[in-house]
C-alpha cells in the first residue's frame, strides 16, 4: 500500500480512498493509546507543543506569508486574508492556547454521576474520550493548533483537513505538533492532516473513514458547513451563521451601550461571534440611535438600516430583508429600531442564528428575560459578543461554537470533547 508522507502527499489519486482509510486506522489505534494515557503525559506533550510552536516560527510565518500572498493574489476578501494572516503575536498567542490547555484539570476519567440501587449495584458515570475527531476548516490557521490540542487533552485523534487558502500554513503547525507529540513518547499519528487539497478527502471524512471517525467539526463558511451536515454520515458539531445581535434598550447607559457596540462589531470583523445587527429601542431611540450609527460610521463601518435609521445619518443606506439574515464577517451591519423587547427577542428569534445574542440594559429585571428568552447558544448581558470564544470562557481554546441542541453547545472545549461510560460495581447479583 502507498505510503502517505506529509510532505509530499499522496502517492496518487487513484488511491486517495485507501490512503484517507489509512489516516483514519492510524489515528484509531492512536486514540486507543491516547485515551489511556495519564493526564501528565498528555500535560507533557502539550508543553512541548507549545515550545515546539515557538521554535518553528519562522517556518510557520514563512508558510503563512505563502498563503496570505496567494489568497491576495487569488483576489480573497480582506475578511478572509485577516482570518488567514499569522504574525509573531498571534503565533505567540497560539502556542500560549496550547499551554493553557494543558493546564485545564484532565476531562478525562471523572466521575459525572454516582448512586447505589435498592439492590446494592454502584453505578458510576465516567467521563472518558470521544475517540477520533475529524476536524474540516478553511482559512483560520489556528485552529490546526486549537482543535489538535483539545483533542490531545481530552484523549482523542485528531484528523485535520485544511482548506486550500489555509494549507501551507496549517501543515506547518501540524508538523510542529507531531514533533512534540513524538519527543514526549506519545503517537504523532493522534493529530494528523489530510496533505491534499483534494475536494474528495473531505467526501471520505464524512463518510465516516470506514468507520474510524466518531464526530466531524466543520469550521468555515455557509457552504462548508451545508454540505458537511447533508452529507456526514457521522455527528457533527457544528453552526451555520454567526448573526449575532447587541440590542440596546431603553434603560442602556449610551456610553457603555456605544463602547459594547463598536467592539462587538469592529474589533474583528471577520470571527463568528462578530455582531451584525443592531437593534435600538424606539423608546430611547430619540437619545441613543444616532449617536450609536455615527459611532459605527466614523469607524469606517457601513450601515444598512430601516426607514428610522437612514432618518438619523444620510450616510446610512437601505436595508433589505436579506440584510437582516446576513453575515457579513466585514466592517457591514445592519441597524433597525424595535419596540420594545418582546420586538428585539421576534427579531432575533426570525433572523438570527442561534450563536451570541447581548443586551445593553440597567434594567434587571428586563436583562432576566433577554437571557432566559433568547434561544441562543450563549446569550450576553452588558458586555460585547465578542466573548464568545473558548479562550474567553477559561476553556484555553475552542475547536469550534456548536449551536445545535445535543451534546455539545456554545464552545467545545476539552469537556465537551468528552463523552461517557457506566461502571457497575456489583457484589454477586443477579437479575430476576
Amino acid at each position: 500500500m502507498p505510503v502517505l508522507n506529509m510532505r509530499s502527499g499522496f502517492a496518487s489519486a487513484d488511491d486517495l480512498a485507501e490512503q484517507m482509510n489509512g489516516i483514519g486506522r492510524r489515528a484509531r489505534a492512536a486514540g486507543r493509546k491516547l485515551a489511556l494515557a495519564s493526564a501528565e503525559t498528555k500535560d507533557v506533550a502539550l508543553r512541548a507543543i507549545a515550545e515546539r510552536l515557538r521554535a518553528d516560527r519562522a517556518v510557520i510565518l514563512r508558510e503563512n506569508a505563502r498563503d496570505v500572498a496567494a489568497a491576495k493574489a487569488a483576489g480573497q476578501s480582506q475578511a478572509l486574508i485577516d482570518r488567514l494572516t499569522l504574525d509573531e503575536g498571534r503565533l505567540a498567542a497560539i502556542a500560549d492556547a496550547v499551554e493553557k490547555i494543558g493546564a485545564l484539570a484532565d476531562p478525562v476519567g471523572r466521575q459525572v454521576a454516582a448512586f447505589e440501587r435498592p439492590n446494592g449495584l454502584l453505578i458510576e458515570r465516567i467521563a472518558v474520550p470521544l475517540g477520533v475527531v475529524g476536524v474540516i476548516f478553511e482559512s483560520r490557521p489556528n485552529v490546526t493548533a486549537d482543535a489538535g490540542a483539545l483533542c490531545l487533552k481530552a484523549g482523542n485523534a485528531a484528523i485535520l483537513r485544511a482548506g486550500s487558502d489555509s494549507h501551507r500554513s496549517a501543515m506547518a503547525i501540524a508538523e510542529a505538533m507531531r514533533a512534540g507529540l513524538e519527543a514526549t513518547g506519545l503517537p504523532a499519528d493522534a493529530i494528523q492532516i489530510v496533505p491534499t487539497k483534494d475536494r474528495a478527502a473531505v467526501g471520505a471524512m464524512l463518510a465516516g473513514l470506514d468507520g474510524c471517525i466518531d464526530v466531524i467539526v466543520p469550521r468555515g463558511g455557509r457552504g462548508l458547513v451545508e454540505r458537511v451536515h447533508a452529507e456526514a454520515r457521522v455527528p457533527v458539531f457544528a453552526h451555520l451563521d454567526g448573526i449575532c445581535h447587541v440590542y440596546v434598550a431603553a434603560a442602556a447607559d449610551l456610553g457603555m451601550a456605544r463602547t459594547i457596540l463598536l467592539n462587538s462589531k469592529m474589533r474583528r470583523t471577520g470571527i463568528c461571534g462578530a455582531t451584525e445587527t443592531l437593534l435600538v429601542d424606539r423608546a430611547c431611540a430619540g437619545t441613543h440611535l444616532a449617536p450609536l450609527v455615527a459611532a459605527l460610521l466614523d469607524a469606517s463601518c457601513a450601515v444598512r438600516g430601516d426607514a428610522d435609521v437612514q432618518a438619523v445619518d444620510g450616510r446610512v443606506t437601505a436595508a433589505t430583508e436579506a440584510d437582516w439574515r446576513t453575515e457579513y464577517l466585514d466592517a457591514i451591519i445592519s441597524v433597525r429600531v424595535v419596540d420594545g423587547l418582546e420586538a428585539a427577542i421576534e427579531h432575533i428569534e426570525t433572523y438570527g442564528s442561534h450563536h451570541t445574542d447581548a443586551i445593553v440594559t440597567e434594567d434587571g429585571d428586563e436583562a432576566v428575560r433577554f437571557l432566559a428568552e433568547v434561544d441562543s447558544a450563549i446569550v450576553v448581558h452588558n458586555a460585547s459578543t465578542q466573548f464568545a470564544d473558548g479562550g474567553e470562557f477559561g476553556f484555553g481554546a475552542e475547536i469550534g461554537i456548536a449551536t445545535g441542541r445535543m451534546h455539545a453547545r456554545g464552545p467545545v472545549g476539552v469537556e465537551q470533547l468528552t463523552t461517557f461510560k457506566y461502571r457497575v460495581h456489583g457484589s454477586g447479583q443477579t437479575r430476576p
